[in-house]
């Protein structure tokens, strides 16, 4: 692995664009340095933005994962990273668990919606000539 990477082999060995990495670098989360006029990006970069995505992907601001950030260079032993990030981990997976309890119950009305409105049309083609059979329900 090469020590030091362009934006865009860095966005392509990420799976991002270029415009992203120079986003993330706008906000702060990376620092490239300049080699003549390239920005050049180093492992730590590298790391910084695997964590930037993976924090992305699980659903933390980006305002949390600077923090997190932030704190990891401000706290070698990790102590503190550590401890905010069981806290925010916590918080989000209690997010997440109400989210799908609130899915749970929308896609419960939404069946009994469905039940009911299959009833009604099935009732109808009984007591109407011509109506045609109920639709299934989707499975």
């Amino acid at each position: 692995m090469p020590d030091l990477f362009t934006v865009n082999q860095l966005a392509e060995e990420l799976g991002v664009t270029p415009r992203a990495i120079r986003f993330y670098e706008v906000k702060g989360l990376v620092a490239p340095r300049r080699a003549g006029t390239t920005r050049v990006f180093d492992r730590r970069d590298r790391a910084r933005l695997l964590l930037v995505l993976r924090g992305k992907r699980l659903g933390f601001s980006l305002a949390e994962i600077r923090e997190f950030l932030d704190l990891y260079d401000a706290d070698r032993s990790q102590n503190s990273q550590l401890t905010m990030l069981l806290a925010r981990t916590r918080q989000r997976i209690a997010e997440l668990e109400q989210q799908r309890r609130d899915l749970e119950q929308t896609l419960g009305e939404l069946r009994g919606v469905e039940r009911e409105a299959l009833a009604a049309l099935a009732g109808r083609a009984a007591t109407e000539p011509g109506v045609a059979d109920a639709p299934h329900a989707a499975e």
